[in-house]
């Protein structure tokens, strides 16, 4: 079964480069493109993708709120959003997190590691660009609104330390692990744990703390203090 992408791109160029590498992947295909936010939305809720790979800076409507819309209660259902971008430390990645976005990526990634990143979101996980992860985190745990004049939703509010109460010794030391970027194999290595085990952790961990997805679960860490971003 294929998975179904969405690819929204103010420009055509770009989004003939992007629906390009889909469509030559084998399991993977285009089912709708946009050049405008409003036209992610509406393509979005029509095709119910897997995943939307959401440029940010577009018109009508910018990436963060269309994104907002998308994977708001009456959005997708179900549907993952991709953050692609040109800079590293845009700042309008934080409030696309804040939004509801499950991942990140440098436009400049290689074909093969969006392809990678397609399916990590649309398994259920979430992916940001290994050279920011620490800084974008850091910059997005110091933020108690999105930073822009318009927020595009409430955002999370500081968890204090006893918001991880209800969690295992084993599990703050799974979201420890998560904080830090790395991915259930690795966790399972560093604990010496399997890795259906270390998948287990990370499954109760994202129900006992009400979180969206391993972004989550990383800023969810930061702002309880159980690590830092120094």
């Amino acid at each position: 079964m294929n998975l179904s992408i969405v690819v929204a791109d103010d420009q055509a160029l770009v989004r003939a480069g992007f629906c390009g590498i889909v469509n030559a992947t084998p399991g993977l295909a285009v089912v709708g493109q946009a050049g405008t936010g409003a036209e992610a939305v509406a393509v979005t809720r029509r095709t119910r993708p897997d995943v939307v790979l959401m440029d940010v800076r577009m018109p009508e409507l910018d990436g963060i709120e269309a994104t907002r819309q998308i994977t708001g209660r009456d959005g997708g259902s179900g549907t993952r959003v991709l953050i692609l971008t040109t800079f590293d430390l845009d700042e309008y990645v934080y409030a696309a997190l804040h939004a509801g976005a499950s991942g990140f990526l440098l436009k400049s990634t290689e074909p093969a590691e969006l392809v990678n990143a397609i399916r990590v979101i649309a398994a259920g996980e979430a992916l940001l660009a290994p050279s920011v992860t620490r800084r974008l985190v850091e910059e997005f745990t110091r933020r108690p609104v999105p930073p822009r004049g318009a927020a595009p939703g409430p955002a999370p509010a500081r968890a204090p330390a006893a918001s991880l109460a209800g969690i295992t010794g084993r599990e703050r030391e799974v979201l420890a692990l998560i904080a830090t970027g790395l991915s259930n194999p690795e966790i399972a290595a560093r604990l010496c744990i399997s890795e259906a085990t270390a998948k287990t952790h990370v499954g109760h961990l994202l129900t006992k703390l009400n979180a969206r997805d391993r972004v989550h679960l990383v800023i969810l860490a930061f702002q309880a203090g159980l690590v830092s971003a120094g």
